[in-house]
């Protein structure tokens, strides 16, 4: 089996069996994103820990294509349990592999890495990212709302 073989497998399973992919409750915030290339859309739900340094949870609901339901699923697996900061840098990590900046790094990316061929169709790359923009965009204000609640307390 070839490596474009078994990412797309890893793809597949992703997108028929996804991962996080109820919105649940609690969540600390709730980010809604659209392709308006082709239409995708996720609404994503982040919960972080009281100090604001850990993902507790992410949860999504989106329509669209399998590269954006599977990137979600990917992204919703990789983050949940991870430091904020860790999130980031997966994210970081992904960007730059879609952007050609540098190779796939499976330590980092762990399943992400099937996405590697998504940068050869430049309009696919927005369907990747999709889910990992409603993440980094929950997420900062996650962070910024329990830090501002954690500086309100006497």
């Amino acid at each position: 089996m070839s490596v474009e073989a078994l990412y797309q497998d890893v793809i597949l399973d992703h997108y028929r069996h996804p991962r996080g992919a109820r919105l649940r409750e609690p969540f600390t915030t709730e980010a809604h994103h659209v392709n308006p290339t082709c239409g995708d859309e996720v609404t994503l739900r982040v919960r972080v820990s009281p100090d604001g340094a850990t993902v507790e949870d992410v949860s999504w609901s989106g329509q669209g294509c399998s590269i954006s339901q599977a990137s979600s699923s990917v992204l919703s697996e990789l983050v949940t349990g991870s430091t904020v900061a860790e999130g980031l840098d997966a994210l970081a990590a992904f960007q730059a592999m879609l952007a050609r900046e540098s190779p796939p790094d499976e330590d980092l990316l762990g399943d992400g890495i099937a996405f590697a061929g998504v940068a050869q169709f430049p309009a696919r790359v927005k369907c990747a990212l999709l889910g990992w923009m409603a993440w980094k965009d929950a997420t900062a204000r996650a962070v910024a709302q329990v830090t501002a609640a954690n500086e309100e307390k006497p």
